[in-house]
């Protein structure tokens, strides 16, 4: 390698003693340049198309090979976000967003967001930041508490919560919890016996958990689901598979059961399932990540019915609480299993604290060491909103869906596939019902394609039971009523015009 000159090398060192990353009052200038492009940026959301409309590597062309090797003004770098990555954006945060579930957002959320990049704490145990412990554990039990959990998953009483990032990690740690538990009295060369449950709606990243705790493929139950029963995991259906397994000398280890699949919003019976998972001593876990947030409201709270028999649940806020992601809440019954599988204790993290016991170290509570100040986003949503805003702001989206669902029952060409339950209406464009199913699936397909297209709505489909259906899943922060008329009307307009089309083979 060659030498730089020693004009630029004294250059160079000089711009580096001036350097400074962090000056306050640059700062102060900068973040009130960035909260204004923010805030013009939700004022003016509704007006970009929806879903992005660029191709792939369309970034690459627009942005130079390398990073600038001196430096640039924050105008300059925010003028290519404008033109560059905002239309490469797919926005999530749209009122005309209705695809997947939704990621929702507040204000109180971003202050806490900003307290939690401004502390930058890295929390891996209760002398790293006290505070940032202490409160994670005291918002896990007001969140428990607005669920009526019982106190067996609570701080308060015998079990515990901790912030994972997402619902892939809250199964992750609590199968690893349950396999270690198992092994222990089956020993670790039994590995290959040990066998998992859940249903064919139960979330990807389940069989994606298993397979990074070690479960082999071939023992990986997806228990069918029918539409006679709504998708729900039928516990008479498991009873039997499990037994078949036993009887085959395979060992029963972990169920995950949901409340709310990502499909249909179907609900695993909790009650039910738990008989079988405690006689066979299945661990139970329930995925609630988007259900869950619902049961704040004491309509939905019969969903949970049972929980206090389960020995892991899971839900997550960024879904429908407000709270930006990433933020998912996970209690245990038995911290104690939980942190016997996962802890770490490296000569340099010891401390006088944590060997006596007397303290929570959250490294012992998850997946990786570090971790972030979550709890102060969700402590300021909590505190900013109080619970009878967050119950509104759950029912309004719900009040809206039935809505939709109302519109969809009204014309008789289109129909209701599955019950709605929560704010997701899964429904079809059917116009003459004795058409054959391929041909259906087909005009839903360039329906979607057509809504979709036109920018000013996104939604998305599943096929569930062999039923291809649409998905409209209501939820984004700024969602009113006339975007859910307007969605609508463009739903009908483009079935109308497919119809002006088609040919009809009856």
């Amino acid at each position: 390698m060659g030498s730089l000159d020693s004009n630029n090398s004294t250059q160079t060192q000089s711009n580096v003693a001036k350097f400074n990353p962090l000056d306050p009052e640059e700062f102060r200038l900068q973040a009130h340049q960035m909260v204004d492009f923010i805030a013009d940026y939700y004022k003016n959301i509704e007006n970009y198309p929806v879903l992005s409309q660029v191709e792939p590597g369309y970034l690459r062309t627009q942005l130079p090979e390398n990073a600038p090797y001196r430096p640039e003004s924050l105008g300059t770098i925010m003028k290519d976000v404008q033109n560059h990555i905002v239309p490469g954006m797919t926005h999530w945060l749209s009122p005309n967003f209705f695809a997947y579930f939704p990621a929702t957002v507040s204000s109180a959320a971003f202050l806490g967001e900003m307290l939690c990049n401004c502390f930058n704490s890295v929390g891996f145990n209760w002398l790293a930041s006290p505070a940032m412990t202490e409160l994670e554990m005291i918002v896990m039990d007001w969140l428990a508490n607005m669920l009526k959990l019982p106190k067996s998953f609570m701080f308060s009483g015998t079990g515990g919560g901790v912030l994972q990032g997402t619902t892939s990690e809250a199964i992750l740690c609590t199968l690893i919890a349950a396999r270690d538990r198992k092994l222990e009295n089956l020993g670790v060369d039994n590995i290959e016996k040990l066998v998992v449950y859940g249903s064919d709606q139960t979330h990807s990243t389940y069989t994606k958990a298993c397979k990074l705790a070690g479960i082999f493929p071939c023992n990986i139950r997806a228990i069918p689901t029918y539409i006679e029963s709504d998708f729900a995991l039928s516990p008479l259906v498991l009873r039997s598979v499990i037994e078949d397994d036993v009887a085959a000398g395979l060992v029963p280890l972990f169920l995950c059961a949901t409340i709310g699949t990502t499909s249909t919003t179907a609900i695993d019976p909790i009650s039910q399932l738990a008989e079988a998972a405690n006689e066979f001593d299945i661990w139970l876990h329930v995925d609630a990540a988007y259900g869950g947030s619902a049961c704040i409201c004491p309509e939905f709270r019969q969903y949970l019915n049972g929980i206090e028999r389960a020995n892991s649940l899971s839900l997550s806020p960024h879904k429908w609480l407000l709270s930006y992601l990433d933020c998912c809440c996970m209690w245990v019954r038995e911290p104690n299993v939980l942190t016997k599988a996962l802890s770490t204790n490296p000569e340099y993290l010891k401390n006088k604290r944590s060997e006596y016991d007397s303290v929570v170290d959250y490294k012992d509570w998850q997946v990786g060491t570090g971790r972030k100040f979550k709890s102060i986003r969700l402590w300021l949503v909590m505190r900013s909103y109080g619970v009878a805003n967050l119950q509104s702001h759950i029912r309004s989206d719900v009040r809206m869906a039935i809505m939709f669902e109302q519109f969809v029952k009204s014309d008789p060409t289109f129909e209701i596939v599955v019950p709605r339950r929560f704010s997701l209406v899964c429904f079809r464009f059917n116009p003459v019902k004795e058409s054959e199913p391929g041909y259906i699936e087909l005009l839903n397909k360039k329906l979607l394609d057509c809504v979709n297209s036109t920018g000013r709505v996104y939604m998305t489909h599943t096929i569930v039971g062999g039923i291809y259906m649409l998905r409209f899943a209501v939820g984004a922060t700024l969602t009113e009523d006339r975007h859910v008329i307007s969605a609508w009307n463009l739903i009908k307009e483009s079935a109308d015009a497919l119809l002006k089309i088609s040919y009809y083979v009856v």
